[in-house]
C-alpha cells in the first residue's frame, strides 16, 4: 500500500505495533480460578468492568479488588496483574524502525484502548528493544484511560481530531479490530483493517 496520499497516520497499538494474544489472558484468568462468564475478556466484547477500567472510571486498585471477588482468597494482587498482562507479547524491532522512518514524512498519532496496568507493561516491553518511550514515536499519543474515551465510538475519534487538528480525509487509521473502523469511518477517516500481529513493513511502501 502506498502511503503517499496521506499526510497523517493514526495507529492502534495492540496487534498493530506490539504483538498481542488475548486468549492468553482469558486462560490466565481461568487458571486463577475465575469461573464467572461475566469476567470473560476478548478483543471484540468486554464487560463493563474492563470498559470502566479502560476509560479511567475506576482505579487500578478498584479493578484488582473487583477481580479478587471472583478468585480464591489465596490469589494475590500480583498474580492478578500477571494474568491481566499475559496478553502482552513483544515489540518487533522492525515495527519501531518503520515508525521512525515513516515519521520523517508523516505525522504519526497513536490511539489505544488501554489501561494503567497494560501501559506500564508495554513500556517495560519497549525497554527490551528501545531506549525510547512509546510516546516518542508519535507526534501525540492518546490512551483511553487518560482521555476517558475509547474506540469504537465516533466521539473518541472526533476528540482526537479536534485535539490535533487532524484532517480526516488526509488521514489513515489502522486498527486490527473491525468494529473500531466503523466509528473512524463515520467521521471521515480513511481506514485499514490490520491482520493482527502482522509486521508493518509488509503492507506499506514508503
Amino acid at each position: 500500500m502506498d502511503l503517499k496520499q496521506y499526510d497523517t497516520v493514526l495507529f492502534d497499538l495492540g496487534g498493530v505495533i506490539i504483538n498481542l494474544n488475548y486468549q492468553l489472558t482469558v486462560e490466565a484468568f481461568m487458571q486463577l480460578g475465575i469461573k464467572d462468564l461475566n469476567l470473560s475478556y476478548s478483543q471484540a466484547s468486554q464487560t463493563s468492568l474492563f470498559d470502566d477500567y479502560e476509560t479511567g472510571k475506576i482505579s487500578t486498585q478498584q479493578f484488582i479488588n473487583t477481580i479478587k471477588n471472583y478468585v480464591p482468597t489465596s490469589v494475590t494482587p500480583n498474580e492478578i496483574v500477571h494474568a491481566w498482562n499475559a496478553m502482552i507479547l513483544d515489540f518487533p524491532a522492525d515495527n519501531l524502525a518503520f515508525l521512525e522512518e515513516l515519521s520523517q514524512t508523516k505525522k504519526l498519532y497513536l490511539l489505544s484502548n488501554t489501561n494503567a496496568i497494560h501501559l506500564q507493561k508495554v513500556e517495560l516491553k519497549l525497554k527490551q528493544v528501545s531506549d525510547k518511550k512509546l510516546s516518542d514515536y508519535f507526534t501525540q499519543a492518546f490512551y483511553s484511560h487518560e482521555i476517558g474515551l475509547r474506540k469504537p465510538y465516533a466521539d473518541t475519534f472526533t476528540y482526537v481530531c479536534n485535539q490535533t487538528n487532524i484532517v480526516p480525509t488526509n488521514t489513515l487509521f489502522i486498527d486490527d479490530s473491525e468494529q473500531h473502523l466503523v466509528g473512524a469511518k463515520s467521521i471521515g477517516l480513511n481506514t485499514l483493517l490490520w491482520e493482527q500481529n502482522e509486521l508493518l513493513r509488509t503492507r506499506f511502501t514508503l
